[in-house]
């Protein structure tokens, strides 16, 4: 860890220094260039974005910024464990294929038999202008993924040894001396669809213009908690996070029915989300790319296609605002990879891991993220791991 200080600027702590891309730096050494900018840390996956960089961590006082949270607002990870035996996925991987295939959607795909939510139903579609008409693309996108990196899996769990089968409420050992036995699960990764990403570029619009801002900075325009379009845009950013859980939750009930089977556990955390601070609520803190980490909350920070996602517990380390990487992290950017990799050089990844991809592209080849293992490392005092999950059937846009 290091920390970062310049002259009127807050003070933020660094995880793996020498794995962040320097522009990285650069974006957060200007967050913590503003006037309401208190503290702040930077996760050993970052690598930039708009505003503040991703893998950024922010307490502002009394004042949100939009790009603080990003675009796919509350972006979420999602874990249901079975009590199916893991080696189903080979005995049957094309039966889970094709479950895949029927029962998910990405990108611009929509379900027929999705008719309603109560999230639909929500006060703030009617009671904020800027949402209503929002509301009808929400409705479409109801129980799907986005492009990108986003995924639902079909994979293997393990626990690190038996007590973390028992930390997960699993308890399926005979006894605390036999070795943790692999779980069938389903791990998938997506937002808020198309409604966060209008949320973020409509309130980064207005708190640009209400604060005058332009430049290279502009993206980390904010409004005062106090502010109506402050207070606006925290309903918009809570009702964005709330429609991301929800669309989670239907697309692992969907694979549930499906299989016949309920799960023994689920998992989920949000990133790209403000929280406020439980001691003292004037106290704003930005996730953008980063995972709560607060003292034994349970959380899940990916790899990639090939590599595993850890299941990990929070530390409630203060020196990282309680946080901790949101997955791997980029080497490269999706229009690097396409140039670098050839789709032969994927398959031959894919292979050697015993991995099926449906969808996807060489933008999202493994080899374009850092390695999650030395991600881990750098943030040991950060998390502590469980169990690790390990992708088997990829499902991409």
């Amino acid at each position: 860890m290091s920390g970062r200080k310049h002259i009127h600027t807050a003070p933020y702590t660094i995880f793996g220094e020498e794995y962040i891309d320097p522009e990285a730096l650069k974006q957060m050494d200007e967050a913590a260039r503003l006037p309401i900018s208190l503290k702040g840390s930077l996760m050993p996956d970052a690598h930039v974005g708009y505003g503040l960089p991703i893998g950024g961590v922010l307490a502002t006082y009394n004042s949100v910024i939009p790009f603080g949270v990003g675009m796919d607002i509350g972006c979420r990870m999602c874990l249901s464990i079975y009590e199916t035996p893991s080696d189903i996925i080979e005995k049957s991987r094309s039966l889970l294929e094709d479950l895949l295939l029927k029962e998910t959607r990405f990108g611009r795909a929509e379900f027929d038999d999705i008719r309603g939510h109560e999230i639909l139903e929500r006060r703030e579609f009617r009671e904020i202008p800027f949402l209503r008409g929002l509301r009808d693309t929400a409705r479409r996108q109801l129980g799907t993924s986005g492009h990108g990196n986003h995924f639902v899996d079909i994979g293997v769990l393990v626990c690190e040894d038996p007590s973390g089968e028992e930390e997960l409420g699993l308890r399926r050992q005979k006894s605390k001396n036999e070795p943790a036995n692999p779980c069938f699960a389903i791990l998938s990764h997506s937002g808020s669809r198309n409604m966060g990403a209008e949320i973020a570029r409509h309130y980064t619009r207005v708190a640009q213009e209400k604060r005058g801002m332009s430049g290279a900075g502009k993206n980390l325009a904010w409004f005062d908690m106090n502010e109506e379009e402050g207070q606006e845009y925290w309903r918009a950013m809570t009702l964005a996070g709330d429609y991301s859980a929800a669309n989670h939750r239907l697309i692992h009930q969907r694979l549930s029915a499906a299989m016949g089977e309920k799960p023994l556990r689920l998992i989920e955390n949000h990133h790209n989300f403000a929280w406020k601070d439980p001691e003292d609520e004037r106290i704003i803190i930005h996730r953008k790319g980063a995972t709560p980490a607060e003292k034994d909350s349970l959380a899940i920070i990916p790899g990639s296609m090939t590599a595993p996602a850890y299941i990990v517990a929070g530390l409630g380390n203060e020196s990282s605002l309680r946080s901790a990487a949101h997955g791997a992290g980029r080497l490269l950017s999706r229009t690097q990879a396409k140039k670098m990799f050839k789709r032969s050089q994927l398959d031959d990844k894919l292979k050697h891991y015993g991995v099926s991809l449906l969808g996807g592209d060489t933008d999202e080849s493994p080899m374009a993220y850092k390695d999650i293992d030395r991600v881990m490392i750098y943030q040991k005092d950060l998390v502590r791991t469980i169990g690790k999950f390990y992708p088997k059937i990829v499902r991409m846009a």
